[in-house]
């Protein structure tokens, strides 16, 4: 079970706002980002408008057909992209203009990532990858805090090994612990689970939903899975750059019809499972134990 603490008790009710949100490719109104698609002058809009606000200690999926912007929110609203026009709200502090160094320490104090492919640092050992973030930071790391949160995700006897000896579900669970150990407003993830097996992703997304469930943290994750999509809140679909509905208490048969209706083609290494408690749950590795607060 987690045992709750203050750390959010200063924290907004609402953990990401976006309002108005634009990016275009090309033509001149965005011409230092070309992008993939704006060439020859042509404005291509990978969002075009998009208002959204998510509460505190939710968990979001945010799915679409390919070429829908889905990504391109992602890396907007996590400010690794500048977005043409419109606002980003993070935990009640806008994140706008500003030099790249404040960028970086905006998303360095407030939020986490998880990415497809790990980005481990292959020279560091598992703790100080975990521990890194502090570091960047300039903030003081405790190896103990650290040390915890490998427990937590099964991985207390691992803390000293390179990334390369773990599987790939063992390094999306050590870069999970690094999204967790500066405790940031919201966690963004990207494909989070695809380039891992049913079971190592079963793991991952049950943990992900401890962060949340019962503990507070607010997860935002892009994919194309609807089970993976299942175990969120909620989903929000996307479409030539615009929202094109919402799907709460989703289960991955209506998160994989809605898909089919709007022209996707959602895929899954992983079957479909039954839901415990009203949120998707899977089986628990048992090595693994629950996430606490640390």
């Amino acid at each position: 079970m987690f045992r709750h603490h203050d750390v959010h008790s200063n924290r907004s009710a609402e953990a990401l706002r976006i309002a108005s949100l634009r990016k275009v490719y090309g033509g001149g109104e965005d011409s230092a980002s070309a992008g993939p698609a704006g060439s020859a002058g042509r404005q291509v809009a990978a969002l075009d408008g998009i208002s959204l606000s998510l509460p505190a200690g939710s968990f979001t999926a945010v799915m679409g057909p390919s070429g829908s912007g889905k990504s391109t929110l992602l890396r907007c609203a996590a400010g690794l992209d500048q977005p043409t026009s419109g606002e980003v709200t993070v935990d009640g502090a806008e994140m706008s203009g500003g030099s790249e160094s404040e960028l970086t320490r905006f998303r360095r104090q407030r939020i986490g990532f998880l990415f497809q492919q790990f980005n481990l640092m292959p020279t560091l050992s598992v703790l100080q990858n975990v521990t890194l973030p502090l570091r960047l930071a300039g903030r003081m790391a405790d190896p103990r805090r650290a040390v915890r949160l490998l427990e937590q995700v099964g991985l207390g006897d691992r803390s000293h090994d390179r990334p390369a000896q773990l599987t790939g579900g063992q390094q999306q669970r050590v870069a999970l612990a690094r999204a967790l150990v500066t405790k940031p407003s919201v966690i963004f993830a990207d494909e989070p689970t695809g380039a891992l097996d049913a079971k190592s992703a079963r793991s991952v997304l049950d943990l992900m939903w401890q962060a949340v469930h019962r503990h507070g943290q607010t997860v935002v994750m892009v994919t194309q899975d609807p089970v993976a999509a299942s175990y969120a809140d909620s989903v929000h679909f996307l479409a030539e750059g615009r929202l094109a509905g919402r799907l709460d208490q989703p289960t991955a048969e209506t998160v994989a019809e809605r898909m089919t209706q709007l022209g996707g083609s959602p895929t899954s290494a992983m079957p479909t499972l039954p839901r415990v408690g009203g949120a998707r749950r899977g089986s628990h590795t048992p090595a693994m134990g629950t996430l606490v607060a640390a």
